[in-house]
């Protein structure tokens, strides 16, 4: 896509709209086109720059310095950032731009490097799925273009099954858990991620893959005699409805504990039926998986 909202900036930069607001009317580095109705619009490059200045500015640099930078100095300020945290968000930043931009190869690269350096787990855990959370409010909101979508997800998938498929662990914990994805649901990452998570910590795990009707994961449930049901939930499509689908998982699988992660799960305020589980962030699927 060419322009993103006020609100796309705050979701991946972590910096609130309202001051997004005061930076444009007191420095120089953000100029959003507007649309009839003033809505402001903000281009690739803008993006960029909010991502950067966000960054030293969390990391000890007053937003008035920044402002009278040369873009050159600012790239390199950010390069130097030392502090773990800080290297990890930059080369999270540095993955958004890549999308962007369709620049797929350096992207591939950026993962390519921190998976050699860091290994498969810590790259999933500290570099890909801060990533995908980022990204998939912009799947949430339409606010991606589709090949940007395709392209990043397939390189990461290809990434998530290679991790998957070298898994080689003697632990041993006897528990069986069906990991699926409703009718409507394509967006298959953040579960291959929890393959991954389970799989190398000696779990048994039913990988279904995404868009399975329940009827067929009923099949499987009546089969295999699984402990817990999986699903996240990240972008379902328009005629995915959230309340019906918790009504019907209540109603065929009453015996087996269902466990939904997601974007979707932050915004639900009704009831939450006793053997379903909702997991709304990272720490929380982390401490889920470590439970098991």
């Amino acid at each position: 896509m060419n322009s993103f909202t006020i609100k796309d900036l705050e979701n991946l930069s972590g910096i609130k709209a309202h001051t997004i607001r005061i930076w444009e009317q007191r420095y120089n580095f953000l100029k959003p086109s507007r649309s009839d109705t003033n809505i402001r619009n903000y281009s690739n490059e803008e993006l960029k720059k909010v991502l950067n200045i966000a960054l030293l500015n969390k990391y000890g640099y007053k937003i008035s310095h920044i402002d009278k930078m040369p873009e050159s100095e600012v790239i390199d300020k950010v390069m130097a950032l030392s502090q773990t945290q800080a290297r990890q968000e930059r080369i999270v930043n540095e993955l958004i731009q890549c999308m962007v931009d369709l620049n797929i190869e350096k992207l591939e690269d950026i993962l390519d490097d921190h998976i050699k350096l860091k290994g498969i787990e810590r790259t999933i855990t500290l570099i890909i799925f801060p990533f995908m959370e980022k990204i998939g409010i912009l799947w949430l909101t339409n606010h991606i273009n589709p090949a940007q979508e395709h392209l990043v997800s397939n390189i990461i998938r290809q990434k998530l099954i290679v991790g998957i498929e070298g898994i080689s662990t003697s632990l041993k914990i006897n528990k069986t858990v069906l990991l699926f994805l409703p009718e409507g649901e394509y967006h298959e990452l953040g579960m291959l991620f929890m393959y991954y998570l389970l799989k190398s910590r000696g779990i048994d795990t039913i990988y279904l893959g995404a868009n399975v009707p329940l009827n067929d994961v009923e099949y499987v449930v009546n089969l295999k005699k699984p402990d817990f049901l999986y699903s996240h939930l990240t972008a379902v499509g328009h005629n995915f409805n959230f309340d019906k689908f918790i009504s019907a998982i209540t109603k065929k699988f009453i015996g087996t504990p269902m466990i939904i992660s997601g974007l979707l799960t932050n915004n639900y305020e009704k009831k939450i039926p006793p053997h379903i589980n909702f997991k709304k962030s990272f720490p929380d699927v982390m401490e889920l998986v470590a439970g098991f």
